[in-house]
């Protein structure tokens, strides 16, 4: 049986009490262990690496701006002091819209907002870009 790998243009986004609609972009995803050199002693021409902390991308998601203010509101409260942390997914679906792979992120935070550069001689889809701080992602 022909196993395809998934197309990266089918996915959902989930955040605990968001209801945004569909997102253009969706990066960020994966870990880094940090590599700590140590050397012995006795042994002072080898190198030993062991594992360090963990740490996550930011992910950055951009969107068509609509009349929805629910990330943006998030944004603005973290803005003012008032971090709220969320969980949430991201998943990816199969050619007829089924849930595939689903990634989920934890304590998540709005650290950055752009808003859309404008042209009066354009004619392309404003877009908006939120980054989410988050302290763990996993693929479930």
């Amino acid at each position: 049986m022909r196993n395809d790998p998934y197309k990266n243009f089918r996915f959902v986004l989930e955040i605990d009490g968001i209801q945004q609609g569909g997102f253009r972009e969706c990066s960020g995803f994966g870990s880094t262990v940090e590599v700590i050199e140590y050397r012995e002693g006795g042994e002072p021409s080898t190198v030993r690496k062991l594992g360090g902390t963990v740490s996550y991308p930011d992910i950055t998601l951009n969107w068509g701006i609509t009349d929805s203010r629910e990330l943006y509101d998030w944004h603005t409260a973290a803005v003012r002091g008032e971090i709220e942390r969320k969980n949430g997914s991201i998943i990816l679906q199969n050619d007829v819209g089924e849930e595939s792979v689903r990634y989920n992120f934890f304590e998540a935070w709005p650290s950055g907002w752009d808003g859309a550069d404008l042209n009066s001689t354009g004619n392309e889809v404003a877009v908006d870009s939120l980054t989410i701080s988050c302290e763990r992602f996993e693929r479930a």
